[in-house]
């Protein structure tokens, strides 16, 4: 195990904690920590299937801790899981040129980032007002096709999306991020299985999946308790910079 490989999997704890504490499965966090390492030389393809895989364990156990804790509404998730789930197949089907996708994930971290900084919202249940069902599967669609292609869950854009517009409050938007999620990674890999281009390493992956488990149940524990998620919204920004000025100088030629 080389020193590089153990700060990998300090990393991919670490961004489980983060990313599971706010309802997420930390897709776009593992692409980062992965772009910054040797592993970037990999395949689009195989970087964005072990996201996904790492997404279904962390999102699992997320929902798992913000529905025990009771911040689970059925009725605003289901319209966006509804659409979102053959949007993210097809968008799994689909292949993308390097450049094109280096260009298209730095973008989508970078606007994730400041999003996430921004990020204002209704603080009581009393104050939220749900969005039209047709609303909600629109947005669905767009969602789930650009997370297929990307290679993400999708809750770097709902979760934004569902706060800022006063859809529900921090506690139900992480709920319904997790699950949402959930459904488009494994959409999204059965995608990429129809065309014939699942590549999954297990020798890689297992590491991986026992520590984004640690990280993942410490966090989501941590998040549907009573704590506080402005400083871990600051640190989860600074990921998702660090990952798009990564890919930006690998588009630019600047970074090998």
């Amino acid at each position: 195990m080389t020193p590089e490989f153990v700060v990998i999997l300090l990393g991919l704890t670490l961004v489980a904690f983060l990313y599971s504490s706010v309802g997420h499965g930390g897709a776009s966090g593992y692409l980062a920590i992965l772009s910054l390492t040797s592993y970037a030389s990999m395949s689009n393809e195989w970087l964005k299937q072990t996201a996904w895989c790492l997404n279904l364990v962390v999102a699992a156990i997320a929902f798992h801790h913000y529905r025990k804790a009771g911040h689970h509404n059925s009725s605003l998730t289901i319209p966006f899981i509804v659409t979102s789930i053959p949007a993210a197949f097809l968008g799994g089907m689909m292949v993308v040129n390097d450049v094109l996708y280096d260009t298209l994930l730095s973008f989508i971290l970078i606007w994730a980032a400041i999003r996430i900084v921004q990020g204002i919202g209704v603080e009581l249940e009393n104050e939220v007002k749900p969005p039209s069902k047709s609303i909600a599967m629109s947005s669905g669609v767009g969602i789930g096709t650009i997370s297929g292609i990307i290679g993400v869950g999708g809750g770097i854009f709902l979760s934004p999306l569902l706060i800022l517009k006063g859809w529900g409050t921090a506690k139900t938007v992480a709920a319904t991020s997790a699950i949402f999620i959930w459904v488009n990674s494994f959409a999204g890999l059965l995608g990429v299985a129809a065309r014939g281009g699942l590549n999954l390493e297990v020798s890689i992956l297992g590491p991986f999946t026992v520590c984004v488990i640690f990280g993942g149940f410490v966090g989501a524990k941590f998040g549907a308790g009573d704590s506080s998620q402005y400083t871990i919204r600051r640190l989860l920004a600074i990921v998702l910079i660090l990952a798009a000025l990564r890919r930006t100088l690998g588009v630019l030629g600047l970074w090998v």
